[in-house]
């Protein structure tokens, strides 16, 4: 059967069935739990900063869950120790249900985000980055398969790993 991987912008209509999707628990530090993403979005969407939460999809069924972000804003850090905080895109979340891993839904599904980044939904930027827990060798291998490079320093106060994307050449 061949597979339709797409991004869903979550709506009414779906964020429950994107909100029951999870890890495996041993995955549970690796991710947010959906449900606080979805409220995270709302909140920063509320102060007038750009977050977009997507459900993964196999046609109709739900696989995944997405979070794009840009400009994070000075108070989620110091944009001097690490300026791709300011007018830049960030993969703030990104996980596949425990049913669903090891079967290529990652992979179709970073592709499909990446592309959606490069339409530039709040305007040009040069880097994409995102972060990741030092023991999630999975997503560091996904990482690095799309190009993504450990950033050369940890923002201080930080435990997860930032990695970067230039998206202009």
């Amino acid at each position: 059967m061949e597979r339709k991987v797409r991004l869903e912008k979550v709506n009414r209509k779906n964020f429950d069935e994107l909100i029951d999707l999870a890890p495996f628990k041993s995955q549970y530090d690796f991710v947010a739990d959906n449900s606080f993403s979805l409220a995270e979005a709302y909140a920063n969407i509320a102060d007038g900063r750009y977050a977009q939460p997507f459900g993964i999809y196999d046609g109709e069924t739900p696989v995944g869950f997405l979070m794009i972000g840009y400009n994070i804003s000075d108070d989620d850090g110091d944009p001097e120790k690490f300026p791709l905080l300011v007018n830049n895109y960030l993969i703030w979340r990104f996980m596949i249900d425990k049913k669903y891993q090891h079967k290529g839904y990652g992979k179709e599904a970073m592709k499909l985000a990446l592309e959606f980044i490069r339409t530039f939904p709040c305007g040009k930027a040069d880097y994409c980055w995102l972060s990741y827990e030092p023991k999630n060798e999975v997503a560091k291998k996904l990482y690095a398969s799309f190009g993504f490079e450990e950033w050369h320093e940890m923002p201080d106060g930080w435990d997860e790993i930032p990695a970067v994307l230039k998206l202009t050449r």
